[in-house]
């Protein structure tokens, strides 16, 4: 696509756009003299959709009004409140509604599938992660080999990408677990990067990993509401997810699970059990014996919580509208405008570690400068454009289709390059 960097060429752009309706849905934040905010952080926080204070104070006040009968007779009932949201979030990320739930936070879920997909014996006790990995996977990653009576340092396989290079190559990914894969019990890896913000080859690595014998998860953190994924069909074993990032559930919302359907009856399986995975059909009578529910439901401890479901509901039902395959279309075209946008200005020593290929990442580009990149985000931030900063040096953009509009692109590389100090700050339209 050809891009220009004119303010009527833009305008032009967010009136051909028919996913404009839904920023209207969103609260964006305000700048100290009222404006809107040039909101790209999507990728840590994502906004509040309108509809969540009305959606929250419907549980507030089935609450307020019928007590324990919310549980059946709420607006929403309570006691099966999770089951839609396992149907919107299967839409989301390609899965059957038997292998989605909504359940706990993400390093929780993640823990709670190792607990059942990570089974080393003496000759294959390995994991296999990236070597710059979120710092959470690594936490739980090692504490399971240890849990196991194994040592990271034997039991742990890093990917790393060649030398002078920031982002994997898949084929140097096949490579290692073609050859390592004996020794592998688990592969985890994360969907998107999120310092690079690489979308890695989910397909690819899964049949790489089965050609080997290993069980093969994901972390979808920066990838869930972000690009198309087909987990079932790509025949992942298990993935987790966060759903505070694009997926706007708010700070510490309810995260996801997906255990694909070959496993929904491994009841044989090792798993920490709770009362709300135990077949609803008899949970209630309280006996002794647990008998999981068949699929993801299975995997559940605890009585969801209403009032966190209630804003994923909101911000689920706007993506089964819009649809995950139209974000993915608006997300390239946008993320493509800011690429071009960037390469255009020529700021001094600004590098971007993000693939050029569309199909290798989704909507963040992450930056680094050669210097001054601290006081340069501080300059933003200062202005009103809400990026974020990932030590050692980079400033990480996501323009986030759902909300975000081909003006907000245009305003933010015209205060990045007045911070550079390649335009002045009335560049912007």
């Amino acid at each position: 696509m050809k891009y220009e960097a004119d303010a009527s060429y833009v305008r032009r752009l967010d009136s051909e756009d028919n996913l404009a309706r839904f920023r209207k849905q969103f609260h964006i934040p305000k700048t100290k003299s009222g404006g809107d905010c040039i909101y790209l952080c999507g990728n840590s926080l994502g906004l509040q959709p309108k509809g969540v204070e009305s959606a929250v104070r419907q549980e507030l006040d089935d609450w307020k009004t019928l007590g324990v009968e919310g549980h059946f007779h709420a607006r929403h009932p309570w006691m099966p409140y999770h089951e839609p949201l396992a149907a919107l979030a299967a839409g989301v990320v390609g899965a059957q509604p038997l292998e989605v739930v909504m359940m706990n936070g993400l390093t929780v879920n993640l823990h709670l599938m190792m607990v059942s997909f990570y089974r080393p014996t003496a000759e294959r006790y390995k994991i296999l992660i990236e070597g710059n990995c979120f710092p959470s996977d690594r936490y739980a990653v090692e504490s399971q080999i240890r849990f196991h009576g194994f040592e990271p340092a034997a039991a742990l396989l890093e990917l790393k990408p060649r030398d002078g290079e920031a982002t994997l190559r898949m084929d140097d990914v096949e490579a290692l677990i073609d050859r390592e894969g004996s020794g592998i019990a688990l592969i985890l890896i994360g969907g998107v990067h999120y310092y690079t913000g690489q979308f890695h080859d989910l397909a690819r690595i899964t049949r790489a990993g089965h050609r080997r014998g290993c069980v093969v998860g994901f972390d979808l953190a920066h990838a869930a509401g972000n690009v198309v994924l087909k987990l079932h069909d790509w025949d992942v074993d298990f993935a987790c997810w966060c759903s505070y990032k694009y997926l706007n559930s708010g700070p510490g919302g309810v995260a996801g699970c997906f255990v694909h359907e070959r496993h929904a009856d491994s009841f044989g399986l090792p798993r920490f059990a709770g009362w709300w995975g135990h077949d609803k059909s008899t949970r209630f009578k309280m006996g002794p014996e647990f008998r999981p529910m068949e699929g993801a439901e299975g995997w559940q401890l605890s009585n969801p919580p209403i009032l966190s479901f209630a804003a994923s509901r909101v911000s689920l039902e706007m993506f089964r509208e819009a649809g995950m395959g139209c974000l993915r279309e608006k997300s390239k075209k946008l993320t493509g405008f800011l690429e071009f946008l960037l390469r255009e200005m020529n700021l001094p020593g600004l590098k971007i570690l993000t693939p050029s290929n569309p199909e290798e990442r989704g909507c963040q580009l992450s930056l680094t400068l050669a210097k001054g990149g601290r006081k340069i985000f501080e300059a933003l931030t200062s202005t009103g454009v809400v990026v974020d900063w990932r030590e050692p040096d980079c400033i990480r953009v996501a323009p986030v289709p759902l909300y975000n509009s081909y003006a907000d692109v245009f305003n933010f590389s015209r205060v990045l390059a007045a911070a550079g100090g390649t335009a002045k700050p009335d560049a912007a339209m």
